[in-house]
């Protein structure tokens, strides 16, 4: 069988699930949707508002090294960028909200679209996360492109 990048990804996600193949199983049973997922043990999640977690993503987007995985929520009300364990319990910074060890967070599949819930930037099956001092630069940035705009 061959190892896809979308297969790759697959694992990358559910090897944090409890039971990775139980998860694996369950989400390609049920198509393109989300899995519920526990933060703290491959990845923490940093959640932004959303306008300006969209604008951070831009701005990461553009650096080497770029962000790594990045989804949306429902309605765009937040983006979670996935960052090292260990990230979100040390994190300080006015309206982000942190999700490490402890926590569980909805996921969606890394190919495809759910019902909300979608990558900016989905997984590679590398392990590749977004690096919190870029992360922190590129939100300064993308602060005081908004504080701008308005």
């Amino acid at each position: 069988m061959e190892n896809t990048p979308r297969d790759r990804a697959v694992d990358w996600l559910a090897a944090a699930a409890p039971d990775p193949e139980a998860c694996r199983r369950e989400w390609e049973r049920t198509g393109l949707g989300v899995s519920l997922l526990p933060a703290g043990r491959l990845w923490d999640v940093l959640l932004v508002p959303g306008d300006l977690g969209q604008l951070t993503h831009s701005v990461l987007a553009r650096l080497p090294g770029g962000a790594g995985p990045v989804f949306a929520d429902f309605g765009d009300e937040h983006c979670g960028f996935l960052v090292p364990v260990g990230t979100a319990a040390r994190w300080v910074g006015t309206g982000v909200r942190g999700a490490g060890d402890g926590t569980w967070v909805v996921v969606p599949h890394p190919a495809g679209r759910s019902r909300g819930v979608r990558w900016l930037a989905p997984p590679d099956g590398s392990g590749r996360l977004t690096d919190p001092v870029l992360l922190e630069l590129a939100l300064h940035e993308a602060a005081a492109r908004l504080y701008v705009a308005e």
